[in-house]
Formats: C-alpha cells, sequence, structure tokens
C-alpha cells in the first residue's frame, strides 16, 4: 500500500480541553501537506469537534472520519465510589455509518448526563445496547485490554477481547498497535498484539496517538496539562516517568515501526474505505408545529398574517402594506421558512398572553412586515424605513434569525412553555468555549513556569487590552506594542513565558454555555447532535455542537434574551398601578410626547435605556430630540466609528451646518439623517434608488462592504457605478459614492435593531417623566445588590425632587416602593443585609393580615417565619426599620430580650396557649420593658446603615462635620474639584472605598480612595510616600481631613475613529489626617487660627498624634485584631537589628502573632515568634525605620 494511503485513527484536537494541541484545521491541513486521503478525530470523551473537523477535510478534499476516545467505566456507568469508580479505561470508537453516528451521539451523551464522574463514562451494557455502525480500537495503555496485558494479565486480555468482539462484532473490532517506541509499556502491548491477532483471529490497526503537531509544541501540550491539574512544568517533569513524542508524524515513520505486520498499516486504509458516514450540512431541520387538519404552514402564515395587519392597519389593509406583504410572503414560502414564523410567532405571543413583557423586537426582524402582523414586533417597518432585505435576502437561502427580548424575571417561564409544548428531549441550549486570550494565555504560562503573581501580572499588563472587543494576537503584539516588545526582547525568561503562551493561545479552556442561545430540534436532539448537562437553571441540556456547528448541522437557533429594563417597565407598570390606580399601556403611548421630548432634552436620563452615560447626556442636551428618527439615530451614532459625525448631526438638525448630497437620488435615503450616513439600510436603499439594485442585491452589497469581502466588492462596484450612470449620475461621482459607502460601511448600524431599542429608551424616557418616583423605585428593584448602581438612582432621586427614606417595617414592601400620596421611595427590605426573601414577604403578608404593627410587642409577636432570628432582627434595628418603635440605641442593647420575647411568643402559639396578645397589649408591654442604653454616637448609626444597606440612607456621615469644617476655610469636595490643575487644596470627608495598587518601576504600595463629603464624591490619589504613613487609618468610614492637589486628566474612548475625549478630575493628597465625632471642635478652631494639622507646628502636633492614636485604636484596631504581622528579614540580619525589633515588639502586646519571613537554603520560609503585638500606625512607622517600608506586611 502507498504510504500516502495511511490514515491516522486517533488523533486529538484542543477540543480535547487542555488535553491536545491542535485545531481541527490544523490537523486536516498537515494530513493533506503530506497527500493523506482521509483522517480520523477522535477527541477525549466528546464530539465538540466533530463538525469543524468535518468542514476542514470536505474544503481539503479529504476524507472525514469521526470518532471519540471514550471512556469505559470499570464498573456500572452510575456508580460513583472514590478510589473505586474514578479511573475509567478508554476505547476508540469511530462511525462507520447513519446508524453510527446516532449510536455514537447517544454513548457519549449518556457519559455526560449519567456516567459523569470525574470524566464521561459509559459502561459495556450501554456499549452493546448501542454498538451497530461503530468500529472499536483497544486504544491507549489506558484502554482495559493493553490495562491487563500491561498488569501480566494475558488470560484476562483474551476473555476482553472476545467479550468487546461480541459487543461490535469481530469485523469491527480492531487490536490498536500504537507507534510510541519511546513507551516501553506501549511497546508491550505492541508486542503480545501480534500474538493475540494470530492466535485469536482479531485484525491489527496501526496508529500514532497524537496530541500536538510537532516536537517543539510538547511544552505547550504539557503546559496545558499543568494548566489543568494546577502544576508547574518543573513539578510535571519531575513526577513524569515517560518522554513519548505524541506529534503528528509522517506514514513512513509508522510504516517502519511495524514493517513486520503490514496488514496493520493497510488496515487503516480498509478501516477508511469502509466508512460511508457523511454528516449532513446545510439542511435545516425544523421543530413541527401543529397544524389545523387540512391545512399548510403557508395557508396557516398567510391567514394570521392577513388578521394581524387588518388589525394593524384597518380593513381593507393599504395598498402599499399590502404589496410589501405579498412580497414578503412569497420570499418566505419560497425559501420553505413559514414554520419558522409560525414557531416564533406562537411562544412570542404566549409570554404576551401570559403576563411577560416582550420588547419591540430586536435585529433586522423588525424590518419585516410579515414579522409585525403576526405582532413578533412591534416596530412599524415602513413608517421607519425598515427593509425587509435586511433581515432575509432573497437571493441568498439562509435562515433567518429572530432574536427576542423578554422581561429577564418572565424569561425561564417562557423557555419552559418550549421544552413543554415541543418536549424536554427537543430543546437544548448551545455550548461555548471560554478560551485562553493573549493575557490569560501569558498569564497560565507564566504561572506553570513557576513565576510569582506579580512577575506574570507585570507581564500580562504589557499585552494590548482588547479594541472593541478583538484581540491582538501576541505574535502581532509584540511587533506592535512597544511595552511588549521591549519585555520580550529584554527579559528571557519573559520571553520564553511568551513564545509558550502563543502556543496555547487561543485554545478552548472550558466549555460554558451560550447566554441566549437554544435550539429546538424537530426529532429527538440526541439524533442530530451530542448532548451534555446544562450550567443554567434553565436549561437541561445543551448541545456539544457551538452556535456556528450547531446551525451547519441543521439545528434551528432561537435567541430568548432577558432584558432587565423591559423588567423596569414591567415593574413601573406594577407599582402606577398599586399607587396610582392607573393601567399605562404602553402601546398606546403617543411618540411625540411633549414631556418625554423636554425630559430627554435637558439630559435627565439616569435609567433610560441606552441613553444615560455622561457623554450620551451631553449630545443629547445639545441635539434637543423632537421626534423618535433623533432617538433612532443618536442610539446609532454613539458608538465608536460613527460617534465622529455626532456634532456634525447635531449642527445639521439646528441648521448651522448645510446639508449636501453628492447626487439629488440620495436625498430618499439620507434626509432624516440630514446627508450623514448611520444606518445599513441607507447602503441598502441608495443602491435601490441609485443604481437600481434589487433589495436582495442591495444586502448582498452591504454585507460585502462590511465584511470587507474584496472580490464581492469589486463586481459590485462595477454594477453600482454602471447603474448609477444609467440613472444620470457622472462616472467620477458614482465612483465617489461608493467610496463613501464602502468607508461607512464598516461601522454602519441596523435601523432595525437601533428602532426597537429606540422603543425602549423612550417608553422608560416616557415612564420617567409622568411617574418619577415609580419608575425609580422600580429602576431600584432591577439593581438592588448593586451598590454603585442603587448610589446613582439614590443620587438621582434627590436630584429630581424624591426622596428616598431608610427601610420601615410599616410602609416598606419586599422590594423598593412606593409611598402612597408622597413622592417618597421607601427601601425595601430584600435589599437589607441578613434580611432575606423570606423574611422580607412575611412582614409585608403578615402586614397585609392584620394591618400596620402597633408597636415592638405586636410586630414581635406577629412575625412568625422559621427564618427570622437574632441576626435578622438585628438587622432591622440597625438599618432604622423598626425606628418608629424606639431609639436604636435602646433596641440594640435589649437585643437579646426581644429576640427571647419572638420565640416565647411563637412556642406558646405553637402549643395552642392563649398568646399575650389574647390578653390585651397591657400584658405585652410589661413584658417588653427595655434597659436604658448609653448614647451611641450618630456616626456609628450610620455606619450600620451603610454596613447592611450599602450606603448612607437617612443621612450622610460628613454632616455630621461638613459646615462646621466649611466654615473654617475647608472646601467641599464638589468645589474643589472645580480648581485649576495642580491647585493646593483642603478638603474633608468619608472614606467610601479604598484600592490598593503597586507601581510599576518599584512594586511600591499606593491606593486610590474615594472621597465623600454631602456635595459630592472624589477620587484621591494617595502616592506609595504618604500611604506608607497612613495606610492603616485608610479604611471605609474613616473621617479625614486632607490636603493635596488638583489633578485634571484628558481622557479618550471609543475607537480609533470617532473618538471622545473626557476630562477626569481627582485630587492628590499630600498629608491625611485623621479624625472622630469628638475631635471636630477642636480641628475646627486650630483651622481658623490658620493651623493644618499636619504642620510642623508642636501643638499641633500633639493634637495630631492623639487624632491617630484614638482613630487607630477606635476603627483600626477592630480591623487588625486577627491580623498577623510578618517581617521580612535579609539572610543573616545583624544582632543588632535582632534586638531592636525585639525591643519594640515589646512595647506594644496584643493579640495579632508576628512571623518573619527569611530565606533558608533558597527556600522562603515562614517562622512563627513567640511575640504577640497590637497593630497601630505607630508600630509600622518604628519597624520600617528597621526592616524597610516594603518589609512590612498586614495579613
Amino acid at each position: 500500500m502507498d504510504a500516502k494511503d495511511f490514515v491516522y485513527l486517533h488523533t486529538h484536537s484542543h477540543y480535547s480541553l487542555l488535553e491536545a494541541l491542535p485545531k481541527p484545521k490544523t490537523l486536516v491541513k498537515r494530513a493533506k501537506e503530506l497527500g493523506m486521503t482521509s483522517l480520523a478525530l477522535t477527541d477525549n470523551g466528546n464530539m465538540y469537534g466533530a463538525v469543524e473537523f468535518f468542514k476542514a477535510c470536505k474544503d481539503a478534499e479529504i476524507k472525514p472520519i469521526l470518532g471519540c476516545d471514550i471512556y469505559v467505566a470499570q464498573h456500572g456507568m452510575t456508580d460513583k465510589r472514590p478510589r473505586l469508580d474514578d479511573r475509567p479505561h478508554r476505547l476508540v470508537l469511530l462511525i462507520e455509518n447513519e446508524e453510527g453516528y446516532r449510536n455514537l451521539s447517544k454513548i457519549v451523551t449518556a457519559a455526560f448526563l449519567e456516567g459523569f464522574y470525574y470524566k464521561p463514562r459509559v459502561d459495556k451494557a450501554f456499549l452493546r445496547a448501542h454498538s451497530k455502525g461503530l468500529i472499536a480500537l483497544t486504544g491507549s495503555v489506558s484502554g482495559e485490554i493493553p490495562h491487563a496485558i500491561v498488569n501480566g494479565d494475558l488470560p484476562k486480555a483474551k476473555e476482553l477481547i472476545l467479550e468487546y468482539q461480541d459487543i461490535f462484532g469481530k469485523a469491527n473490532f480492531f487490536l490498536e498497535v500504537i507507534a510510541h517506541p519511546d513507551m516501553p509499556r506501549q511497546v508491550d502491548v505492541n508486542d503480545v498484539f501480534r500474538k493475540l491477532s494470530k492466535e485469536l483471529d482479531v485484525p491489527l490497526v496501526a496508529s500514532k496517538n497524537v496530541f500536538y503537531m510537532d516536537t517543539e509544541d510538547r511544552e505547550g501540550y504539557e503546559a496545558q496539562l499543568c494548566i489543568q491539574r494546577s502544576r508547574t512544568l518543573e513539578d510535571f517533569r519531575r513526577t513524569s516517568t515517560e518522554e513519548v513524542d505524541l506529534s503528528f508524524g509522517d506514514q513512513e515513520e509508522i510504516r517502519e515501526a511495524f514493517a513486520d505486520i503490514p496488514e496493520a498499516f493497510d488496515n487503516t486504509k480498509v478501516i477508511a474505505d469502509r466508512i460511508t458516514f457523511v454528516l449532513e450540512l446545510g439542511k435545516n431541520f425544523l421543530p413541527i408545529y401543529p397544524l389545523p387538519e387540512g391545512k399548510t404552514d403557508n395557508d396557516v402564515l398567510h391567514e394570521m398574517c392577513l388578521a394581524g395587519l387588518k388589525d394593524r392597519y384597518g380593513d381593507p389593509i393599504p395598498e402599499n402594506v399590502m404589496e410589501r406583504f405579498e412580497f414578503e410572503f412569497a420570499t418566505i414560502v419560497r425559501m420553505g421558512f413559514s414554520s419558522y414564523f409560525l414557531i416564533v410567532q406562537d411562544y412570542i405571543t404566549w409570554a404576551k398572553d401570559n403576563g411577560v413583557l416582550v420588547g419591540p423586537g430586536r435585529g433586522s426582524a423588525a424590518g419585516s412586515i410579515v414579522a409585525y402582523g403576526l405582532r413578533i414586533t412591534d416596530i412599524e417597518p415602513l413608517r421607519y424605513g425598515l427593509l425587509f432585505e435586511r433581515f432575509l435576502n432573497p437571493d441568498r437561502a439562509s435562515m433567518p434569525d429572530i432574536d427576542t427580548d423578554f422581561a429577564d424575571t418572565g424569561r425561564g417561564r417562557v423557555l419552559q412553555y418550549i421544552t413543554q409544548k415541543y418536549g424536554a428531549d427537543r430543546v437544548a441550549g448551545i455550548i461555548t468555549f471560554g478560551t485562553m486570550m493573549p493575557r490569560a494565555a501569558v498569564r497560565d504560562a507564566a504561572r506553570v513556569l513557576g513565576l510569582s503573581f506579580q512577575e506574570a501580572d507585570e507581564i500580562a499588563k504589557a499585552v494590548p487590552p482588547p479594541v472593541q472587543g478583538k484581540h491582538t494576537p501576541l505574535k502581532l503584539a509584540i511587533e506592535e506594542s512597544p511595552d511588549l516588545k521591549a519585555i520580550y526582547e529584554g527579559n528571557p525568561m519573559s520571553r520564553r513565558v511568551i513564545d509558550l503562551a502563543m502556543k496555547i493561545e487561543g485554545n478552548p479552556r472550558h466549555a460554558s454555555q451560550h447566554a441566549c442561545g437554544f435550539v429546538i430540534g424537530d426529532r429527538p436532539l440526541v439524533e442530530r447532535v451530542p448532548l451534555q448537562a446544562g450550567q443554567h437553571e434553565d436549561t437541561a441540556l445543551v448541545t456539544q455542537y457551538s452556535l456556528n456547528s450547531a446551525e451547519a448541522a441543521g439545528l434551528v437557533k432561537m435567541d430568548f434574551l432577558g432584558l432587565s429594563n423591559l423588567t423596569v417597565i414591567e415593574n413601573t407598570l406594577e407599582i402606577i398601578e398599586a399607587v396610582h390606580k392607573v393601567k399605562v399601556d404602553m402601546k398606546s403611548i403617543p411618540l411625540d410626547d411633549k414631556s418625554t421630548f423636554e425630559l430627554l432634552g435637558r439630559g435627565d436620563t439616569t435609567g433610560v435605556f441606552q441613553l444615560e452615560s455622561d457623554g450620551m447626556k451631553r449630545y443629547i442636551r445639545e441635539l434637543q430630540p423632537s421626534q423618535f428618527e433623533d432617538i433612532i439615530a443618536m442610539v446609532s451614532l454613539y458608538r465608536p466609528g460613527p460617534m465622529q459625525f455626532i456634532e456634525s448631526f447635531i449642527r445639521r438638525k439646528h441648521g448651522f451646518e448645510q446639508v449636501v448630497y453628492e447626487h439629488p437620488l440620495m436625498e430618499n435615503s439620507f434626509k432624516e439623517t440630514y446627508g450623514i450616513p448611520v444606518y445599513q439600510e441607507q447602503v441598502m436603499q441608495v443602491s435601490k434608488d441609485l443604481a437600481g439594485f434589487t433589495g436582495g442585491e442591495a444586502d448582498t452589497l452591504r454585507k460585502a462592504m462590511g465584511k470587507k469581502i474584496a472580490e464581492l466588492m469589486a463586481k459590485m462596484k462595477v454594477k453600482f457605478v454602471e447603474g448609477a450612470m444609467k440613472n444620470g449620475a457622472k462616472e467620477e461621482v458614482a465612483i465617489k459614492i461608493f467610496q463613501k459607502l464602502e468607508d461607512f460601511a464598516a461601522y454602519g448600524f441596523n435601523k432595525s435593531h437601533a428602532a426597537c431599542y429606540a422603543m425602549i429608551a423612550y417608553q422608560t424616557a416616557y415612564l420617567k417623566a409622568y411617574y418619577p418616583e415609580c419608575f425609580m423605585a422600580a429602576l431600584m428593584n432591577s439593581d438592588a445588590g448593586n451598590i454603585d448602581r442603587i448610589t446613582i438612582e439614590v443620587e438621582e432621586c434627590s436630584r429630581i425632587g424624591l426622596t428616598v427614606l431608610p427601610p420601615d417595617v410599616n410602609e416598606s414592601f419586599a422590594g423598593f416602593a412606593v409611598v402612597k400620596g408622597t413622592k417618597n421611595v421607601r427601601w425595601g427590605l430584600m435589599a437589607i443585609k441578613n434580611v432575606g426573601a423570606e423574611i422580607a414577604e412575611e412582614i409585608v403578608k403578615e402586614r397585609k393580615r392584620g394591618g400596620v404593627f402597633l408597636d415592638l410587642a405586636d410586630f414581635l409577636g406577629r412575625v412568625s417565619s422559621h427564618a427570622f432570628n437574632k441576626k435578622t432582627l438585628e438587622a432591622l434595628m440597625k438599618c432604622g426599620a423598626l425606628d418608629r418603635f424606639g431609639d436604636r440605641a435602646q433596641l440594640i442593647t435589649n437585643l437579646e430580650q426581644l429576640v427571647h420575647f419572638n420565640k416565647q411568643v411563637q412556642q406558646e402559639r405553637a402549643r395552642n396557649q392563649s398568646s399575650l396578645f389574647d390578653m390585651g397589649g397591657e400584658i405585652a408591654e410589661k413584658k417588653l420593658e427595655l434597659s436604658a442604653s448609653e448614647i451611641i454616637s450618630r456616626s456609628t448609626i450610620l455606619a450600620w446603615e451603610k454596613e447592611l444597606l450599602g450606603l448612607y440612607v437617612s443621612a450622610h456621615p460628613g454632616a455630621i462635620f461638613h459646615e462646621a469644617f466649611v466654615s473654617a476655610g475647608i472646601l467641599p469636595l464638589r468645589e474643589a474639584l472645580k480648581g485649576e490643575d495642580e491647585a493646593v487644596v483642603r478638603v474633608a470627608g468619608v472614606i467610601g472605598s479604598v484600592k490598593q495598587i503597586f507601581t510599576k518601576k518599584k512594586n511600591e504600595p499606593m491606593a486610590f480612595v474615594r472621597l465623600e463629603d454631602p456635595s459630592g464624591a472624589a477620587e484621591t490619589v494617595v502616592f506609595p510616600k504618604t500611604y506608607a504613613k497612613v495606610r492603616l487609618g485608610l479604611v471605609e468610614g474613616s473621617f479625614v481631613l486632607l490636603s493635596g492637589k488638583v489633578s485634571i486628566r484628558k481622557r479618550s474612548f471609543g475607537g480609533e475613529e470617532g473618538e471622545e475625549e473626557k476630562e477626569e478630575r481627582s485630587l492628590l493628597a499630600d498629608s491625611v489626617v485623621f479624625f472622630n465625632e469628638e475631635e471636630v471642635d477642636r480641628l475646627v478652631g486650630d483651622l481658623r487660627a490658620g493651623a493644618w494639622p499636619g504642620s510642623d507646628d508642636d501643638q499641633i502636633k500633639e493634637n495630631r498624634q492623639q487624632i491617630k492614636d484614638d482613630r487607630v485604636q477606635t476603627q483600626e484596631e477592630k480591623l487588625f485584631k486577627k491580623y498577623e504581622v510578618t517581617l521580612e528579614m535579609p539572610p543573616k540580619p545583624p544582632s543588632e537589628m535582632v534586638a531592636r525589633i525585639r525591643e519594640i515588639l515589646r512595647k506594644y502586646p496584643g493579640e495579632s502573632r508576628v512571623y518573619l519571613k527569611v530565606t533558608v537554603e533558597g527556600q522562603e520560609k515562614k517562622i512563627a515568634t513567640e511575640y504577640q503585638v497590637k497593630p497601630s500606625q505607630v508600630l509600622l512607622e518604628e519597624l520600617q525605620t528597621i526592616v524597610g517600608q516594603n518589609g512590612v506586611f498586614y495579613a
């Protein structure tokens, strides 16, 4: 047999997930280079790469053989006992025919769904039931038969051979001899197989187990194994006893290895010739939509569309609408997509009928009058110039793609409906793969090479970040990025890290699930695609084929997206109805509402979908939108690329800039955007108007330009210019217009999608304009748990005249709600830390049942949930939810008594005894005589609020000192930030958050601090020198006086085109002084006397030290009482150094253990000392004078 006829039957791709290196296309390319006519793919345990591999083989004119290197359970596949069932055997299965494909799909699926235990496993009973159409090879030394041979159990091996022959049939079972001469165990197995083949008349087949392409790729392969097993390469190689070549060698290498058994070599072709299975690609297998007897899907679609259009437009339907409908309907029928439209309208109709809010549309489907008639979409395509051909090109047979937005709280119900309607075995999510992108690959490579986190981070940060979601490959980044190039060329270890990263870059690391993509099958999906368990709560199954592969295999994808903004609308409508007794129909609101456009013109768009960024607010104020089309345009323009045209768009709208068209026939397409190209549909429309293109040709042009298909664009350009010249355009003008369209197409936006999202933007703006308190309450419910968003929204409430009140058990609901008869928003009980949904709902339910809680005893006696405990009651007290019943300090002091009271009442009720309330309130009150308590400072009470609610609600702690300090010359933060660059300012505030980082050059710690006062907040930068002095006090909630400078930096965001410059203002701290509530008056006196607490004045220094000591003891003692103190010591510290350290440690006794970090025989060790200390600022500074600024660590 010619060497070229040899077939690799045991190869692995990167879809073996960290257990192999090459991409399927790389394997196929090598096979083609070697002149091979067939190739198999047998990934470990899965079929993830089957479609991709099959297509690559067909493109290369190589016969594809699909298979899998499966795991066979030692016992039953459902047995999952430690150390007994966690070491499955291996077996290679190849698909011979259609039945074999279905059986392997079922085997792999069952392995994941039923047999998964560390690995996806099946047992021999399952194999026996699904063996037809499959060819089996014994596999590597991990196979059951080779394993018996390695263990010296030849009788067992013979017995197993007969068993596997019985399972698969004699003609379908081969003993696999593998060309690994550097692996003694495999050599022994090969020798025994030579004998057993003759003895038992079992055919041999030669192979080489391939996991990477070339011998130099071995390190990349080993690195992936180390990533999978959390090991370093050094450790891996130290414990590995065999060095085996697993590369894709040439055929002669294998022929020579088995020269004595040429039939083994020849049998690879024999097997390949037997393979008849062809994966059917390009067909669409639509689920079966139930139809009335005697009617086709076309009949039903036609009837439903006409009925819907009459409802939309009246009867008779306008002529232009009917003309568009007939064109679309004919196209849909010709392409065979009627059932698709019926399926989509069915689940959307169900959602609307069952209280799930559905978006007005998404993507290009809004351009279809059929979709509008079926109420799949709610945007009128003719009114807004939306094109059907952008959605479904009559000249190109491709599946329509209708994505749907649902309120995220209802999406799961829609999926449940589909699963029940079509069957749980016919609905599945779609798999995705988390891949090792450049930075991640660098970090992983550094980790397996043994570098520290900081060393890895330094290299990774030099890798350019993605631009508009696109990553620059490391090979190219080295050339384009000066920082990365310097590291690569200047440091041998960095070079090794990056070289290794390039070997694993782009490979899949793990399997995940598509966020919104689902497939619905015409039959049980396992007959078309292997499956595994879903990773989302609403998804039982996912396909093993990713999106493109699933679609290529004929599965119909539907996108079900959960959109939180729809939930906001839904919740707002519910609150409006509850508070105002008004039912708002969002489909009936006018799209020219004056109040809504006034709100938009003011830029009051916090919470308004798509329009709430700072840049968008600025532009929309300048634009002063006056029609719905303006919102569509802004949604499209405010993106990298077209952003460069926004100012011109605004000037043209207001008549400050002339609108120019290169040709009169362009006006129809560009008039509504004042001559500025904004939408992809405009490219299509102008090609129809000016060049006489059909709708299909127009969409082909749009796609060619957008994807820069050079060959197709060249053809279309000739046709465009010729058509334009026929319509009176000069050749040079036609060429200029084509070039303009080509330049624009790279960033043109889908108008249909923009119109849909503009509608949601308008609806949210309308609700905010007319029902601001209801809208803001709903918005905060949507963002509950996201403190950054809640903070913004509380500030917005204040700005527009609404008051956000702390929680109150007599007014709060589970979520944020509006207090009837007011413009107040009351904090939701579920948004309190340590108060879960069960307690919140129980409190509201009991209040509705028995009326408001009259007093504390009434509340404690009526709340009976088993989840109501000390932690919950304490949270309600501290956050202010029980303020109406007493002082917080007194309630906290009596916490134990109140918890006991609640339990006692519940126990008596459980025993059916008379409760205290049956005997009247007086007895209850006597039972609740509360002890007196000490006064708790206002700052402590506010700190409780921050802890439990995430932010200050009743007041800002800065109010404690704000006015006093302002009267002494301290600037409010908002005013301070208005200063010139490097202006010296003095401010006072409360620390909101602290983020520590390390400088690049010297690796010194510094911090970014969020400083807050009642006027606003400022990012404050504390550089290493200052940070070393004050870092112990820089904790959330600390009060600080700060002297520093204003810093103004201009940053650009967006892409290379259309970048917007944004000014960022912050403070640079020079001096930080901590204080507490009691020191305010004294500090104000010092400031009025002209002294700054950080100056060298002796008295002020004394005051500063007192403040610092008090602050450290009151604030930091809590924070650091459990911290360890570690001192980094030189290898041989001088005795004088040791003595001084001991002296200092004895001065500050406490509870924190002190450790020494030393290097012994090249290894770092952490040694405990006999000393325990109380960490403080003073201790830190004294130790730093001996061991250096970076020699003291708290952890």
